[in-house]
């Protein structure tokens, strides 16, 4: 073959490839502790699909949806639904998910009680203070009947929309990083799996009470709402959704974390 011909082929043979064949960078936004140590598992996974995944991790909540809308990041893993419409609904947000990940049920942790029953009148408890959060640890309350929260309240209640508290329970609201920071100067506190693991507590085996799993609170993989039809966004669930992803979520986390897919 001459050099002209075997130049063509090249040509087209190169031209022929899928969008994804060269090597396109993905800045993918995570809290620390098992939503970044996951997306370390679909790193190498996302390399065979022409991703290059950068982890950029955010120590809260409020960050990462900022980053993304602003074009700091593509991409973030680490909320629910609720709280990505929450979001939307407050900022303005254009952005939306493409992917359901995993779930972490959230859990009430006390070092000074070995039960719910055994929370005294009086008792102090700190909750998340974003709503979404916030609200999901007040309806976990009222699930273990510690609480009850006003009719059609929804997934964002708050402490005055508490209607019945026969324990005189008192809420403290705080960032929820600091749930396992605070657990020395309060009765119980209802911590997110995320911030319950990063703080050396085990998700499984501490909490006094842990939430049922099935719910609105899986998480997902959120873009742009410009980019959620471009190839790499398919490439990115599609390497997420993967049976090693899935062994790996399994085998490190042993039930604290469980898999939607």
């Amino acid at each position: 073959m001459s050099l002209k011909k075997l130049g063509l082929a090249a040509l087209l043979s190169f031209a022929a490839l899928p969008a994804l064949a060269q090597t396109q960078t993905v800045r993918i936004g995570a809290t620390p502790g098992p939503h970044a140590q996951i997306l370390e598992a679909v790193k190498p996974i996302a390399a065979k699909k022409g991703l290059d995944l950068k982890i950029v991790e955010f120590s809260d909540y409020v960050v990462p949806n900022t980053a993304l809308a602003g074009g700091d990041i593509e991409a973030n893993s680490f909320q629910n639904q609720p709280y990505l419409d929450n979001q939307v609904a407050d900022r303005g947000f254009k952005i939306e998910s493409v992917a359901l990940t995993v779930n972490f049920p959230i859990g009430i942790y006390s070092k000074k009680h070995k039960s719910l029953e055994a929370l005294p009148s009086g008792a102090t408890i700190s909750i998340p203070n974003d709503p979404t959060n916030g609200g999901r640890a007040l309806i976990l309350l009222q699930d273990k009947g510690l609480i009850k929260l006003k009719d059609g309240v929804g997934y964002k209640p708050t402490p005055l929309d508490v209607t019945e508290n026969t324990k005189k329970l008192k809420f403290v609201e705080i960032e929820a990083a600091q749930g396992p920071r605070v657990l020395d100067d309060v009765d119980a506190a209802v911590i997110n799996t995320n911030y319950a693991t990063s703080g050396g507590l085990d998700p499984v085996k501490d909490p006094i009470a842990r939430e049922n799993p099935k719910g609105p609170y899986v998480n997902l993989i959120a873009v742009r709402s410009e980019d959620k039809d471009k190839p790499w966004v398919k490439a990115l669930v599609e390497s997420y959704h993967t049976p090693e992803v899935k062994q790996f979520i399994e085998e490190k986390f042993k039930g604290s974390v469980l898999t939607s897919w």
